[in-house]
Protein backbone atom coordinates (compact mmCIF):
# COMPACT_ATOMS: atom_id res chain seq x y z
CA UNK A 1 0.00 0.00 0.00
CA UNK A 2 1.13 3.66 -0.26
CA UNK A 3 3.71 4.73 2.09
CA UNK A 4 5.06 1.12 2.88
CA UNK A 5 7.57 -1.41 0.85
CA UNK A 6 5.69 -4.47 -0.23
CA UNK A 7 5.97 -7.81 1.89
CA UNK A 8 8.79 -10.03 1.04
CA UNK A 9 6.49 -13.05 -0.87
CA UNK A 10 5.91 -15.87 1.30
CA UNK A 11 7.36 -19.06 1.53
CA UNK A 12 7.15 -21.14 -1.58
CA UNK A 13 5.82 -18.46 -3.32
CA UNK A 14 8.02 -16.74 -6.76
CA UNK A 15 6.53 -13.14 -6.47
CA UNK A 16 5.25 -11.00 -4.06
CA UNK A 17 1.36 -10.73 -3.12
CA UNK A 18 -0.19 -7.97 -4.51
CA UNK A 19 -1.02 -5.17 -1.75
CA UNK A 20 -4.13 -2.43 -2.49
CA UNK A 21 -3.19 1.04 -3.11
CA UNK A 22 -5.22 3.20 -1.59
CA UNK A 23 -4.40 6.58 -3.16
CA UNK A 24 -4.95 9.74 -0.84
CA UNK A 25 -7.46 12.42 -2.25
CA UNK A 26 -5.56 15.79 -3.06
CA UNK A 27 -6.48 18.99 -4.41
CA UNK A 28 -4.50 21.86 -6.10
CA UNK A 29 -3.90 23.14 -9.36
CA UNK A 30 -3.30 19.94 -11.42
CA UNK A 31 -5.70 17.96 -9.51
CA UNK A 32 -8.91 20.75 -10.84
CA UNK A 33 -7.03 20.33 -14.14
CA UNK A 34 -7.52 16.47 -14.05
CA UNK A 35 -11.01 16.76 -12.58
CA UNK A 36 -11.75 19.10 -15.41
CA UNK A 37 -10.18 16.80 -18.46
CA UNK A 38 -11.98 13.65 -16.18
CA UNK A 39 -15.38 15.42 -16.77
CA UNK A 40 -15.04 16.63 -20.42
CA UNK A 41 -13.96 13.42 -21.86
CA UNK A 42 -16.74 10.88 -19.79
CA UNK A 43 -19.52 13.30 -20.93
CA UNK A 44 -17.75 13.54 -24.57
CA UNK A 45 -18.25 9.86 -24.41
CA UNK A 46 -21.68 8.98 -22.92
CA UNK A 47 -23.37 12.23 -24.73
CA UNK A 48 -21.82 12.10 -27.88
CA UNK A 49 -24.67 8.80 -29.09
CA UNK A 50 -27.40 11.00 -28.13
CA UNK A 51 -26.66 14.21 -30.36
CA UNK A 52 -28.31 14.45 -33.17
CA UNK A 53 -27.25 15.92 -36.20
CA UNK A 54 -29.48 16.09 -39.57
CA UNK A 55 -32.18 13.82 -38.28
CA UNK A 56 -30.23 11.08 -36.71
CA UNK A 57 -27.89 9.91 -34.86
CA UNK A 58 -24.99 12.93 -35.22
CA UNK A 59 -22.19 10.20 -34.52
CA UNK A 60 -22.61 6.06 -35.71
CA UNK A 61 -20.69 3.48 -37.44
CA UNK A 62 -23.48 1.50 -38.89
CA UNK A 63 -21.62 -1.65 -39.29
CA UNK A 64 -24.34 -3.62 -41.62
CA UNK A 65 -25.54 -0.55 -43.51
CA UNK A 66 -21.52 -0.23 -43.76
CA UNK A 67 -22.05 3.76 -42.81
CA UNK A 68 -19.89 5.95 -40.81
CA UNK A 69 -21.33 9.02 -39.67
CA UNK A 70 -19.80 11.50 -38.50
CA UNK A 71 -22.11 14.72 -38.19
CA UNK A 72 -22.45 15.72 -41.73
CA UNK A 73 -19.89 13.62 -43.62
CA UNK A 74 -20.61 9.95 -44.30
CA UNK A 75 -17.69 7.56 -45.15
CA UNK A 76 -18.24 4.08 -46.82
CA UNK A 77 -15.66 1.13 -46.55
CA UNK A 78 -14.23 2.53 -49.63
CA UNK A 79 -13.03 5.25 -47.70
CA UNK A 80 -10.64 3.17 -45.09
CA UNK A 81 -8.04 5.10 -45.90
CA UNK A 82 -9.06 7.94 -43.52
CA UNK A 83 -9.26 5.38 -40.63
CA UNK A 84 -5.96 4.54 -41.36
CA UNK A 85 -4.83 8.61 -41.45
CA UNK A 86 -6.58 8.89 -38.22
CA UNK A 87 -4.55 6.10 -36.50
CA UNK A 88 -1.30 7.40 -37.72
CA UNK A 89 -1.76 10.93 -36.63
CA UNK A 90 -3.12 9.63 -33.01
CA UNK A 91 0.35 7.54 -33.25
CA UNK A 92 2.28 11.04 -34.05
CA UNK A 93 0.11 12.60 -31.55
CA UNK A 94 1.79 10.59 -29.21
CA UNK A 95 4.93 10.55 -30.05
CA UNK A 96 5.23 14.39 -30.08
CA UNK A 97 3.77 15.11 -26.81
CA UNK A 98 5.25 12.53 -25.42
CA UNK A 99 8.71 14.34 -26.60
CA UNK A 100 7.39 17.75 -25.24
CA UNK A 101 5.53 16.65 -21.93
CA UNK A 102 6.06 13.23 -20.96
CA UNK A 103 2.79 11.15 -19.93
CA UNK A 104 0.39 14.06 -20.77
CA UNK A 105 -2.06 10.89 -22.54
CA UNK A 106 -1.42 8.72 -19.32
CA UNK A 107 -2.19 11.41 -16.60
CA UNK A 108 -5.09 13.38 -18.08
CA UNK A 109 -6.42 11.10 -21.04
CA UNK A 110 -6.02 7.81 -21.21
CA UNK A 111 -9.11 5.66 -20.53
CA UNK A 112 -7.83 3.61 -17.53
CA UNK A 113 -6.91 6.78 -16.01
CA UNK A 114 -10.19 8.50 -16.44
CA UNK A 115 -12.25 5.62 -15.48
CA UNK A 116 -9.89 4.18 -13.03
CA UNK A 117 -10.29 8.19 -11.61
CA UNK A 118 -13.95 8.20 -11.47
CA UNK A 119 -14.21 4.07 -9.85
CA UNK A 120 -12.12 5.37 -7.20
CA UNK A 121 -13.80 8.46 -6.38
CA UNK A 122 -17.03 6.46 -5.81
CA UNK A 123 -15.55 4.20 -3.96
CA UNK A 124 -14.15 7.58 -1.74
CA UNK A 125 -18.04 8.60 -1.57
CA UNK A 126 -19.20 5.13 0.12
CA UNK A 127 -16.31 3.85 1.77
CA UNK A 128 -14.93 6.92 3.05
CA UNK A 129 -11.53 8.40 2.47
CA UNK A 130 -8.06 6.61 2.68
CA UNK A 131 -7.92 5.82 5.95
CA UNK A 132 -11.37 4.91 6.88
CA UNK A 133 -10.95 2.28 4.05
CA UNK A 134 -7.53 0.97 5.50
CA UNK A 135 -9.25 0.26 8.54
CA UNK A 136 -12.11 -1.06 7.27
CA UNK A 137 -10.39 -3.50 4.96
CA UNK A 138 -7.97 -4.69 7.90
CA UNK A 139 -11.32 -5.13 10.15
CA UNK A 140 -13.36 -8.00 10.11
CA UNK A 141 -16.74 -8.43 8.16
CA UNK A 142 -19.56 -6.77 9.91
CA UNK A 143 -22.63 -5.17 8.94
CA UNK A 144 -21.32 -1.61 7.56
CA UNK A 145 -18.60 -3.29 5.94
CA UNK A 146 -20.89 -5.88 3.89
CA UNK A 147 -23.60 -3.06 3.25
CA UNK A 148 -20.28 -0.58 2.28
CA UNK A 149 -18.97 -2.98 -0.11
CA UNK A 150 -22.09 -3.82 -1.65
CA UNK A 151 -23.30 -0.99 -2.43
CA UNK A 152 -19.75 -0.13 -4.01
CA UNK A 153 -20.18 -2.96 -6.00
CA UNK A 154 -23.38 -2.19 -7.24
CA UNK A 155 -22.86 1.31 -8.07
CA UNK A 156 -19.60 0.12 -9.97
CA UNK A 157 -21.79 -2.62 -11.84
CA UNK A 158 -24.46 -0.50 -13.23
CA UNK A 159 -21.79 2.06 -14.09
CA UNK A 160 -19.99 -0.27 -15.81
CA UNK A 161 -23.22 -1.34 -17.74
CA UNK A 162 -23.94 1.79 -18.83
CA UNK A 163 -20.19 2.20 -20.06
CA UNK A 164 -20.62 -1.24 -22.01
CA UNK A 165 -24.19 -0.10 -23.55
CA UNK A 166 -23.17 3.12 -24.36
CA UNK A 167 -19.81 1.60 -26.28
CA UNK A 168 -22.24 -0.64 -27.85
CA UNK A 169 -24.25 2.86 -28.67
CA UNK A 170 -21.75 4.16 -30.96
CA UNK A 171 -22.30 1.24 -33.54
CA UNK A 172 -26.31 0.70 -33.18
CA UNK A 173 -28.54 3.75 -32.65
CA UNK A 174 -28.77 4.21 -28.82
CA UNK A 175 -32.15 5.30 -28.11
CA UNK A 176 -33.87 1.44 -29.15
CA UNK A 177 -30.54 -0.15 -27.70
CA UNK A 178 -30.96 1.29 -24.11
CA UNK A 179 -34.53 0.65 -24.26
CA UNK A 180 -34.11 -3.38 -25.16
CA UNK A 181 -31.48 -3.02 -22.07
CA UNK A 182 -34.23 -1.76 -19.94
CA UNK A 183 -36.71 -4.64 -20.84
CA UNK A 184 -34.03 -6.98 -20.92
CA UNK A 185 -33.89 -7.66 -24.26
CA UNK A 186 -30.98 -7.67 -25.65
CA UNK A 187 -29.38 -9.83 -27.46
CA UNK A 188 -26.66 -11.14 -29.90
CA UNK A 189 -23.96 -9.29 -30.67
CA UNK A 190 -25.65 -6.16 -28.71
CA UNK A 191 -25.68 -8.42 -25.87
CA UNK A 192 -22.38 -9.53 -25.87
CA UNK A 193 -20.15 -6.46 -26.47
CA UNK A 194 -22.25 -4.64 -23.92
CA UNK A 195 -21.35 -7.40 -21.15
CA UNK A 196 -17.99 -8.03 -22.45
CA UNK A 197 -17.00 -4.21 -22.83
CA UNK A 198 -18.52 -3.52 -18.84
CA UNK A 199 -16.39 -6.16 -17.73
CA UNK A 200 -13.35 -5.04 -19.02
CA UNK A 201 -14.40 -1.27 -17.60
CA UNK A 202 -15.51 -3.25 -14.23
CA UNK A 203 -12.17 -5.39 -14.42
CA UNK A 204 -10.13 -2.84 -15.47
CA UNK A 205 -10.94 0.62 -13.25
CA UNK A 206 -12.40 -1.02 -10.07
CA UNK A 207 -9.59 -3.83 -9.51
CA UNK A 208 -6.48 -3.94 -11.76
CA UNK A 209 -6.00 -0.26 -11.80
CA UNK A 210 -2.25 0.17 -11.31
CA UNK A 211 -1.70 -2.96 -12.89
CA UNK A 212 -2.91 -2.33 -15.66
CA UNK A 213 -0.52 0.99 -16.27
CA UNK A 214 2.52 -0.74 -14.49
CA UNK A 215 2.26 -4.35 -16.22
CA UNK A 216 -0.03 -4.79 -18.88
CA UNK A 217 0.75 -1.40 -20.62
CA UNK A 218 3.36 -1.35 -23.74
CA UNK A 219 3.57 2.50 -23.35
CA UNK A 220 5.35 2.47 -20.19
CA UNK A 221 7.82 -0.14 -21.60
CA UNK A 222 8.90 2.13 -25.04
CA UNK A 223 8.24 5.89 -23.82
CA UNK A 224 11.92 5.81 -23.13
CA UNK A 225 12.76 6.16 -26.24
CA UNK A 226 10.52 8.83 -26.64
CA UNK A 227 12.17 11.05 -23.53
CA UNK A 228 15.48 13.30 -23.81
CA UNK A 229 17.35 15.28 -21.67
CA UNK A 230 14.78 17.90 -22.67
CA UNK A 231 11.47 16.13 -21.91
CA UNK A 232 9.09 17.92 -19.02
CA UNK A 233 9.07 14.59 -16.55
CA UNK A 234 7.34 14.43 -13.02
CA UNK A 235 10.95 15.29 -10.58
CA UNK A 236 12.31 15.33 -7.45
CA UNK A 237 14.54 18.24 -6.94
CA UNK A 238 16.73 16.08 -4.78
CA UNK A 239 19.37 18.86 -4.77
CA UNK A 240 16.78 21.18 -2.89
CA UNK A 241 15.28 18.47 -0.60
CA UNK A 242 17.89 16.30 0.87
CA UNK A 243 18.62 15.34 3.45
CA UNK A 244 15.35 15.07 4.34
CA UNK A 245 13.69 14.88 7.87
CA UNK A 246 11.49 16.93 9.49
CA UNK A 247 11.72 20.74 10.91
CA UNK A 248 9.88 23.30 12.25
CA UNK A 249 8.47 25.55 9.97
CA UNK A 250 10.06 28.78 10.87
CA UNK A 251 13.74 27.97 10.13
CA UNK A 252 15.86 27.85 7.41
CA UNK A 253 16.09 23.64 7.05
CA UNK A 254 19.56 24.52 5.31
CA UNK A 255 20.88 26.04 8.91
CA UNK A 256 20.35 22.89 10.54
CA UNK A 257 22.30 20.53 7.83
CA UNK A 258 18.62 19.45 6.19
CA UNK A 259 16.45 20.02 2.82
CA UNK A 260 13.04 21.03 2.11
CA UNK A 261 11.82 17.86 2.25
CA UNK A 262 10.18 16.63 5.64
CA UNK A 263 9.72 13.32 4.94
CA UNK A 264 5.91 13.25 5.21
CA UNK A 265 5.58 10.81 2.45
CA UNK A 266 2.23 12.85 1.13
CA UNK A 267 3.57 12.22 -2.33
CA UNK A 268 3.77 8.60 -1.72
CA UNK A 269 0.15 8.66 -0.23
CA UNK A 270 -1.56 10.34 -3.12
CA UNK A 271 0.44 8.13 -6.04
CA UNK A 272 -2.67 6.05 -7.92
CA UNK A 273 0.73 3.47 -8.65
CA UNK A 274 2.24 3.71 -5.00
CA UNK A 275 5.55 4.86 -6.41
CA UNK A 276 7.94 7.08 -4.32
CA UNK A 277 8.84 10.19 -6.87
CA UNK A 278 11.72 10.89 -4.86
CA UNK A 279 13.39 8.09 -5.87
CA UNK A 280 13.87 9.42 -9.87
CA UNK A 281 11.75 8.90 -12.47
CA UNK A 282 10.36 5.37 -12.72
CA UNK A 283 8.60 3.79 -15.72
CA UNK A 284 5.10 3.11 -13.31
CA UNK A 285 4.57 6.68 -13.38
CA UNK A 286 1.54 7.92 -15.09
CA UNK A 287 2.24 11.66 -14.60
CA UNK A 288 -0.71 12.42 -12.84
CA UNK A 289 0.94 15.13 -11.26
CA UNK A 290 -0.62 14.56 -7.65
CA UNK A 291 2.33 14.52 -5.86
CA UNK A 292 3.07 17.85 -7.10
CA UNK A 293 -0.15 19.40 -5.47
CA UNK A 294 0.41 17.04 -2.30
CA UNK A 295 4.50 18.67 -2.23
CA UNK A 296 3.48 22.74 -2.81
CA UNK A 297 0.18 22.32 -0.17
CA UNK A 298 3.30 21.19 2.18
CA UNK A 299 5.23 23.81 1.09
CA UNK A 300 2.99 25.78 1.48
CA UNK A 301 2.75 25.25 5.31
CA UNK A 302 6.15 25.05 6.19
CA UNK A 303 6.19 28.53 4.50
CA UNK A 304 8.96 27.11 2.03
CA UNK A 305 8.97 27.60 -1.75
CA UNK A 306 6.84 25.13 -4.20
CA UNK A 307 8.66 23.64 -6.85
CA UNK A 308 10.16 20.71 -4.59
CA UNK A 309 8.48 18.33 -6.77
CA UNK A 310 7.46 19.87 -10.00
CA UNK A 311 7.34 19.37 -13.96
CA UNK A 312 10.87 19.95 -15.30
CA UNK A 313 13.37 18.67 -17.43
CA UNK A 314 16.01 16.74 -16.59
CA UNK A 315 18.36 19.23 -18.40
CA UNK A 316 16.81 21.72 -16.18
CA UNK A 317 18.03 20.46 -13.00
CA UNK A 318 21.37 19.77 -13.97
CA UNK A 319 21.16 23.51 -14.65
CA UNK A 320 21.73 23.36 -18.21
CA UNK A 321 19.12 25.76 -20.88
CA UNK A 322 16.11 23.99 -22.13
CA UNK A 323 15.85 24.23 -25.91
CA UNK A 324 11.69 23.64 -27.03
CA UNK A 325 12.42 22.95 -30.16
CA UNK A 326 14.83 20.61 -30.54
CA UNK A 327 15.29 17.89 -33.43
CA UNK A 328 12.81 15.08 -32.23
CA UNK A 329 10.03 17.47 -31.48
CA UNK A 330 10.81 19.22 -34.87
CA UNK A 331 10.24 16.15 -36.51
CA UNK A 332 7.49 15.26 -34.72
CA UNK A 333 5.55 17.83 -35.15
CA UNK A 334 6.51 19.02 -38.72
CA UNK A 335 4.99 15.30 -39.87
CA UNK A 336 2.40 15.88 -37.60
CA UNK A 337 1.01 19.01 -38.94
CA UNK A 338 2.27 17.99 -42.56
CA UNK A 339 -0.40 14.43 -42.10
CA UNK A 340 -3.16 16.83 -40.40
CA UNK A 341 -3.55 19.01 -43.48
CA UNK A 342 -3.01 16.39 -46.14
CA UNK A 343 -5.62 14.76 -44.78
CA UNK A 344 -8.01 17.41 -43.99
CA UNK A 345 -7.40 18.62 -47.59
CA UNK A 346 -8.19 15.12 -48.50
CA UNK A 347 -11.81 15.38 -46.95
CA UNK A 348 -12.19 18.73 -48.06
CA UNK A 349 -11.88 17.28 -51.77
CA UNK A 350 -13.30 13.78 -51.65
CA UNK A 351 -16.06 13.24 -53.65
CA UNK A 352 -19.53 11.28 -53.53
CA UNK A 353 -18.89 9.56 -56.66
CA UNK A 354 -15.90 7.60 -57.72
CA UNK A 355 -14.36 6.08 -60.85
CA UNK A 356 -12.24 3.80 -62.00
CA UNK A 357 -11.72 2.74 -65.68
CA UNK A 358 -9.32 -0.54 -66.24
CA UNK A 359 -8.65 -1.57 -70.25
CA UNK A 360 -8.95 -5.18 -69.97
CA UNK A 361 -5.50 -6.66 -71.47
CA UNK A 362 -6.84 -10.17 -72.49
CA UNK A 363 -7.90 -8.68 -76.26
CA UNK A 364 -5.93 -5.69 -77.43
CA UNK A 365 -8.40 -4.45 -80.09
CA UNK A 366 -11.05 -5.53 -82.23
CA UNK A 367 -11.54 -4.90 -85.89
CA UNK A 368 -15.33 -4.83 -86.39
CA UNK A 369 -17.23 -3.20 -89.26
CA UNK A 370 -18.11 0.20 -86.95
CA UNK A 371 -14.84 0.14 -86.55
CA UNK A 372 -11.92 -0.62 -83.94
CA UNK A 373 -13.24 -1.45 -80.80
CA UNK A 374 -11.47 -1.74 -77.37
CA UNK A 375 -13.38 -3.42 -74.49
CA UNK A 376 -13.02 -1.66 -70.17
CA UNK A 377 -14.00 -2.61 -66.59
CA UNK A 378 -15.58 0.04 -65.50
CA UNK A 379 -16.45 0.71 -61.74
CA UNK A 380 -18.47 3.28 -60.59
CA UNK A 381 -18.86 3.91 -56.60
CA UNK A 382 -22.11 6.35 -55.73
CA UNK A 383 -20.72 6.78 -51.82
CA UNK A 384 -24.12 9.68 -51.51
CA UNK A 385 -27.26 8.53 -49.66
CA UNK A 386 -29.45 8.53 -52.73
CA UNK A 387 -29.88 7.02 -55.25
CA UNK A 388 -28.69 8.48 -58.63
CA UNK A 389 -28.50 8.27 -62.44
CA UNK A 390 -25.62 8.61 -64.35
CA UNK A 391 -24.48 9.42 -67.97
CA UNK A 392 -21.40 8.04 -69.25
CA UNK A 393 -18.98 9.66 -71.86
CA UNK A 394 -15.79 9.30 -73.71
CA UNK A 395 -13.41 11.85 -75.14
CA UNK A 396 -9.86 12.09 -76.17
CA UNK A 397 -10.05 11.09 -79.85
CA UNK A 398 -12.60 12.01 -83.05
CA UNK A 399 -15.95 10.15 -83.37
CA UNK A 400 -15.19 8.14 -80.35
CA UNK A 401 -19.06 6.32 -78.95
CA UNK A 402 -20.04 3.63 -76.60
CA UNK A 403 -22.34 1.36 -76.64
CA UNK A 404 -25.68 2.07 -76.12
CA UNK A 405 -26.58 -0.03 -73.13
CA UNK A 406 -23.95 1.69 -71.22
CA UNK A 407 -24.17 5.25 -71.76
CA UNK A 408 -26.66 5.72 -68.99
CA UNK A 409 -26.29 3.53 -65.51
CA UNK A 410 -28.29 4.08 -61.99
CA UNK A 411 -26.33 3.53 -58.79
CA UNK A 412 -28.11 3.13 -55.43
CA UNK A 413 -26.46 4.59 -52.16
CA UNK A 414 -23.35 3.18 -51.20
CA UNK A 415 -23.64 0.72 -54.75
CA UNK A 416 -20.39 -0.27 -57.18
CA UNK A 417 -21.95 -0.45 -60.76
CA UNK A 418 -19.25 -2.88 -62.72
CA UNK A 419 -19.94 -3.65 -66.21
CA UNK A 420 -17.95 -4.49 -68.89
CA UNK A 421 -17.49 -0.96 -71.62
CA UNK A 422 -17.04 -1.34 -75.12
CA UNK A 423 -15.67 1.93 -76.89
CA UNK A 424 -15.48 1.97 -80.51
CA UNK A 425 -13.56 4.38 -82.92
CA UNK A 426 -14.08 5.19 -86.27
CA UNK A 427 -11.77 3.62 -89.28
CA UNK A 428 -10.52 6.82 -90.03
CA UNK A 429 -9.16 7.57 -86.86
CA UNK A 430 -5.28 8.24 -85.76
CA UNK A 431 -3.63 4.63 -85.26
CA UNK A 432 -1.63 3.89 -82.05
CA UNK A 433 -1.85 4.11 -78.98
CA UNK A 434 -3.76 7.31 -77.67
CA UNK A 435 -5.00 8.68 -74.13
CA UNK A 436 -8.47 9.17 -73.63
CA UNK A 437 -11.19 9.94 -70.82
CA UNK A 438 -13.89 8.77 -69.61
CA UNK A 439 -15.93 10.93 -67.58
CA UNK A 440 -19.81 10.27 -65.21
CA UNK A 441 -22.02 12.87 -64.47
CA UNK A 442 -24.86 12.24 -62.61
CA UNK A 443 -28.54 14.02 -64.28
CA UNK A 444 -30.07 14.93 -61.29
CA UNK A 445 -27.62 16.70 -59.02
CA UNK A 446 -24.53 18.37 -61.47
CA UNK A 447 -22.06 18.28 -58.21
CA UNK A 448 -21.64 14.75 -59.11
CA UNK A 449 -19.38 14.13 -61.68
CA UNK A 450 -15.91 12.11 -62.20
CA UNK A 451 -12.51 11.08 -64.88
CA UNK A 452 -10.92 8.47 -65.26
CA UNK A 453 -7.94 8.44 -68.10
CA UNK A 454 -7.39 5.04 -69.93
CA UNK A 455 -5.67 4.28 -73.12
CA UNK A 456 -7.09 3.76 -76.40
CA UNK A 457 -4.80 0.82 -78.76
CA UNK A 458 -5.58 1.04 -82.33
CA UNK A 459 -3.29 -1.27 -85.12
Amino acid sequence: MNGAPAPPPASGETYARHEKVYPREVSGRFARLRTLAVWVLLGIYYGLPWLKYGGRQAVLFDLPARKFYVFGLVLWPQDFIFLTWLLVLAGLSLFFFTAVGGRLWCGYACPQTVWTELFVRIERWIEGDRARQMKRDRGPWNADKLLRKGAKQAVWILLALWTGVTFVGFFAPIGPLLGSALQGELSGWALFWSVFYGFATYGNAGFLREQVCKYMCPYARFQSAMFDQGTLVITYDAVRGEPRGPHARDIDPRTIGQGDCIDCTLCVQVCPTGIDIREGLQYECIACTACIDACDGVMDRIRRPRGLVRYASLAALEGRKVKVLRPRVLVYGGLLALLAIAGLVALSLRSDVGLDVIRDRNVLYRDTASGIENVYNLKLLNKDERTHEFRISVDGLPGLTLDVASRLVRVGPGEVYSAPLRVIAPGGAPHGVRAIRFTIASTDDPTLSATSASRFIAP
